[in-house]
């Protein structure tokens, strides 16, 4: 067995190893660029190696950096987590050359499969099913067009050294030919070094269902069930979970069949993911595999009590698979969501800054569920422009799907995480949503589903009743703690007028708030149609002053709201929507209701930088007269390409970035006459 291993990556993967090799008794070595100096892999790991500047061509892909770090550290193995030069197989090559063990498939088996026109290539070869496409890369535009329009719209624009959802464009017609094979070769560039893409049909309406494989160096090759991984949005997954809903164990068995024929047929050796897009009938093909460890692995490891990372450790060291298929059993179903530092509300584009504040749930077992998290990030860290923006994997296991679902709403209810947005109220929203608990999911149900966009779950009815109950109560809370203050003037006591009016948002609730007995539940009663009409909830918390999260039984059913004061008022979250709440008393609701509004400036001749990022291209001039839809810029976020276009017919006024600049979100880019 290793003595030392070197993580060849940053984040949670990066974390995530190092907890397993201290299980293992094996010392660990981070390697970090300059941006990542302080960040937590680089603390928890038993060494520390800095590898360059923040940019991660010039640390994280710079191969002989990490070559050398090894040769300074005498570490005797390197595990490369995911994304970075985990499907290289260069990388593969320079650590065998210099006496280094690299924990993952044989470089023959990542050239082999590793490529995606390769392995389209070598899967058709070896008979299994695969998606209409064009099996070479993809030389100009001209090729490009020609190829699509053979194959039938719509196309999918794919990198050939591609993964993470980057240097893909779905291109419906030949102008999103055009421009989806320019973004996407760029992208590519950007992210693997590598700008070949290819071209295959789109299947409507498809399901992403993956199959983990588990290899060692005796021939020995295994499958480990099913990942389902259709909730996606701009082609990378944040919603993944073990088993499907879509298969049936005969399904299942011919895909992990078929996956396990394809990796012996190359050899493999380690862990890595069989890649299907799946028909509602059952009906699969192959679309590609991933040679390295997936971040959804997690689900995998739940439900079938195997740690991967462990058993790539052990194949690398030359150890024989101890499983067998007949050892792997399903138990259970996990459901796992991701974290990332990204505005639900503006289109999920990214978002970088400090954390202010981190506070995740608690690990461990919560009822019939067992909670675990998987983070590289703590409070004070930073979300860095360079990086993916993936903050936490939060992850539930329980004995069946709608319990999973059940655990994970609630967690990311308790989930605290300020400094930066955050995707938490839509994937708190997902959870609820009616379409993903039935398990009728499809890679485009982001898009069906939010047509528009998400705007938070409405603050009305149920939904706003939870919102103006906790705030009623914390209000509550709070003027209890008031009234206990030492010191106090003598004279005529202060009593508490029970009737409260919350406005949340823009709905407005009439309820009487008290507590029965000291330290006891506060009972909260509805008033509506003037009053003629009420209903009552009771509300049981630990809630103390200060508390980031409101966890407690509403009517019965265990609920979480995440509290921030502001001015006059608090912002709750719960269910998936996020709103402005305020406690008056009666009259100070009428006062309230005629304090005048700000008005929002006007920015409609403005064209604001939606996200911080990297100017890559102005494509207009001064003075020119642009069509809607006609593209005005490229910026770079996170190695995504993001290209800002006019909303209507109009003439440039002025130009304000040149390409090479960096910008802050809502930094005015240009601007009309």
């Amino acid at each position: 067995m290793f003595r030392k291993i070197l993580i060849a990556n940053r984040g949670e993967i990066a974390c995530r190893v190092i907890k397993t090799a201290r299980r293992m008794g094996i010392a660990t070595v981070a390697v970090h660029s300059d941006a990542d100096r302080d960040a937590l892999h680089a603390a928890m790991a038993d060494e520390a190696v800095p590898i360059g500047p923040a940019p991660a061509a010039q640390s994280y892909l710079a191969i002989e950096k990490i070559v050398e770090a090894c040769k300074r550290t005498g570490a005797d193995a390197v595990h490369p987590g995911y994304g970075f030069l985990s499907e290289r197989a260069a990388f593969a090559v320079a650590l065998k050359s210099a006496g280094v063990v690299f924990i993952g498939p044989n470089a023959g088996a990542i050239e082999a499969m590793g490529d995606k026109i390769e392995a389209k290539k070598f899967a058709a070869k070896a008979k299994v099913a695969t998606v209409p496409g064009h099996l070479g890369a993809i030389e100009n535009e001209q090729q490009a067009k020609k190829i699509a329009a053979e194959i039938g719209y719509p196309v999918m624009i794919k990198a050939a050294a591609g993964g993470g959802g980057k240097g893909m464009r779905i291109a419906r017609n030949e102008a999103e030919v055009t421009e989806g094979f320019a973004r996407a070769r760029s992208e590519a560039k950007s992210s693997f070094g590598d700008d070949r893409v290819f071209i295959e049909k789109f299947i409507e309406n498809p399901r992403h269902v993956e199959i983990q494989v588990l290899g060692d160096k005796h021939g020995e090759v295994i499958h480990l069930g099913e990942r389902e991984c259709s909730i996606q949005r701009r082609n990378q997954k944040i919603v993944e979970e073990a088993p499907s809903p879509l298969l049936d164990a005969k399904t299942r068995a011919e895909m992990g069949a078929q996956a396990v024929a394809l990796a012996k047929a190359v050899s493999y050796d380690s862990a890595g993911t069989v890649e299907f897009v799946a028909g509602e009938d059952q009906s699969f093909y192959f679309l590609e595999m991933n040679t390295r460890l997936q971040v959804e692995h997690p689900v995998t490891e739940c439900v079938t009590g195997i740690d991967l990372v462990e058993q790539m450790i052990r194949a690398a060291a030359g150890e024989r698979l101890s499983i067998e298929q007949a050892d792997v059993k399903l138990r259970g179903w996990a459901v796992e969501a991701r974290v990332y530092a990204e505005d639900p509300f503006r289109g999920f584009l990214p978002s970088v800054g400090r954390l202010t504040r981190y506070r995740p749930p608690a690990e461990g077992k919560h009822g019939e569920a067992r909670l675990r998290i998987d983070s590289g990030v703590e409070e004070g860290s930073e979300i860095s422009l360079h990086y993916d923006p993936l903050i936490a994997k939060l992850i539930a296991h329980a004995p069946a799907r709608a319990g999973a679902i059940e655990a994970i709403g609630l967690a990311l209810d308790q989930f605290m995480v300020e400094g930066v947005e955050h995707n938490i109220p839509f994937l708190s929203a997902l959870m609820r949503h009616k379409r993903w608990r039935e398990g009728r999911l499809s890679t485009g149900f982001i898009a069906e589903e939010f047509p528009d966009g998400f705007h938070g779950a409405r603050p009305a009815g149920e939904t706003g009743q939870v919102l103006a109950a906790v705030a009623a109560a914390v209000d509550f809370v709070l003027g209890e703690r008031k009234r206990r203050i030492s010191g106090q003037l003598t004279g005529r006591a202060v009593t508490r007028d029970r009737r409260r009016v919350v406005r949340v948002d823009d709905a407005q609730f009439e309820l009487d708030v008290e507590r029965g007995k000291p330290g006891g539940s506060i009972a909260v009663t509805f008033f509506e149609n003037g009053g003629s009409k009420s209903h009552a909830r009771t509300l049981e918390s630990a809630w103390r002053p200060g508390d980031a999260v409101w966890t407690g039984e509403y009517d019965g059913k265990t609920i979480a709201a995440r509290v921030r004061p502001i001015r006059n008022g608090f912002e709750i979250s719960s269910h998936g929507a996020r709103a402005r709440c305020f406690v008056y008393t009666r009259s100070e609701a009428m006062l309230a209701a005629l304090m005048p509004a700000k008005a929002a400036a006007d920015t409609g001749k403005l064209v604001l930088c939606p996200m911080p990022g990297l100017v890559l291209a102005i494509a207009v001039a001064a003075g020119q007269e642009v069509k809607a839809g006609e593209t005005l810029a490229v910026v770079e976020a996170m190695k995504m390409e993001n290209v800002l276009r006019a909303e209507r017919d109009g003439r440039v006024k002025i130009i304000h970035v040149k390409p090479g600049d960096s910008l802050a979100v809502d930094a005015v880019i240009l601007e009309f006459a």
